[in-house]
């Protein structure tokens, strides 16, 4: 019985016995139930974490939506700006043109009615001027030569202030 002589039999029948022991005192069922126990909480944390992801997948997802969202809303408010202000300073060209128009028509009727003015002051000077003349003439009653020079001169005198040839 040289087998009972080595080491590594004793080895393998006190490995026998122990594991006789351990089955007998149910600890292979320990040992499985604490490796239950790990595996379950392993799977929990792991189905935590997808869970977590897909929430952060979904909160990532809203937030670019968001963010286009408000892109958009931005560009939509700054091209409306920009129109506004087209419009405004359309607006304004138009109401400028308006007012220089309105100026530009004033003040050619002011220069006509002062134009008007001027012949209506001409008119009258000439006037008086022939009245004056008309009145030299039949106060002094001269007749003849005298009187043929005084009503030329009294003519020429008119035609000079109505700046007639």
């Amino acid at each position: 019985m040289a087998i009972f002589g080595e080491a590594e039999t004793w080895v393998a029948i006190a490995f026998v016995i122990l594991l006789g022991v351990f089955a007998y005192f149910g600890v292979h069922r320990t040992v499985l139930q604490a490796l239950d126990k790990r595996r379950d909480r392993i799977k929990a944390e792991l189905d935590e974490a997808r869970k977590l992801k897909e929430e952060a997948a979904k909160l990532l997802a809203d937030y670019r939506a968001r963010r286009a969202s408000a892109e958009r809303e931005a560009q939509a408010i700054v091209e409306s700006a920009k129109a506004d202000a087209e419009r405004i300073a359309a607006e304004a060209k138009a109401k400028l043109e308006d007012f220089v128009a309105r100026r530009t028509k004033t003040a050619e009727s002011k220069i006509a009615l002062a134009e008007a003015q001027a012949l209506a002051d001409v008119r009258a000077a000439a006037a008086e001027a022939a009245v004056a003349a008309a009145s030299r003439i039949l106060s002094e009653s001269v007749k003849g030569n005298l009187a043929d020079e005084l009503l030329s001169k009294g003519i020429q005198e008119v035609r000079g202030k109505l700046n007639w040839s």
